[in-house]
C-alpha cells in the first residue's frame, strides 16, 4: 500500500441500535443502566441512552483496519472521548461516522492516522488518532 501524508481513509458510516448495545454490554460486562435504560440515563443528565464510549471507539478503530485490510496493522489508538453517542429508542438507532487523514509518517513502515469520529453532525471523540503498520 503506498501511503502518503494526506492520504485519506474512506468514509465509514455505522449504524448502532439499542441491540447492539446490549450485544456489547453482553461482551464487554458493562452493564451500566445509561447504556440500556431513558429513566436512568436522564435522571443523571444524559439527553437518553447513549452508546458505551468503548464501543464508540471500536468503531473507529474498525474503519482504521478496513482501511488497512489487517487488523492486526493497528499498533496503538488513542481518543478522548467528547460527547456521547445517543442512541434512540427506534429501529434507525443513531449514526457514526468516521473519516481519517494520514498525518504522518514515522519509522520503522509506521504511519499516524488522524481521525474525525461524528455522530448526529457532532464530533464525539476528540484527539482521535491510530498509529498502524503500513504493508
Amino acid at each position: 500500500m503506498t501511503v502518503d501524508v494526506g492520504t485519506e481513509l474512506p468514509e465509514q458510516s455505522y449504524r448502532v441500535t439499542r441491540a447492539d448495545l446490549v450485544r456489547y454490554a453482553g461482551a464487554s460486562g458493562d452493564f451500566n443502566p445509561i447504556h440500556w435504560n431513558d429513566r436512568t440515563a436522564t435522571a443523571v443528565g444524559l439527553p437518553g441512552v447513549i452508546a458505551h464510549g468503548m464501543f464508540t471507539m471500536a468503531l473507529a478503530g474498525r474503519a482504521v483496519t478496513a482501511w488497512t485490510g489487517d487488523p492486526a496493522a493497528l499498533v496503538e489508538q488513542h481518543v478522548r472521548f467528547g460527547r456521547p453517542v445517543v442512541v434512540p429508542d427506534d429501529d434507525q438507532g443513531a449514526e457514526v461516522t468516521v473519516r481519517g487523514k494520514v498525518a504522518a509518517l514515522l519509522d520503522d513502515g509506521l504511519a499516524r492516522v488522524d481521525l474525525t469520529v461524528t455522530s448526529g453532525g457532532e464530533k464525539v471523540l476528540s484527539l482521535a488518532r491510530a498509529i498502524v503498520r503500513l504493508a
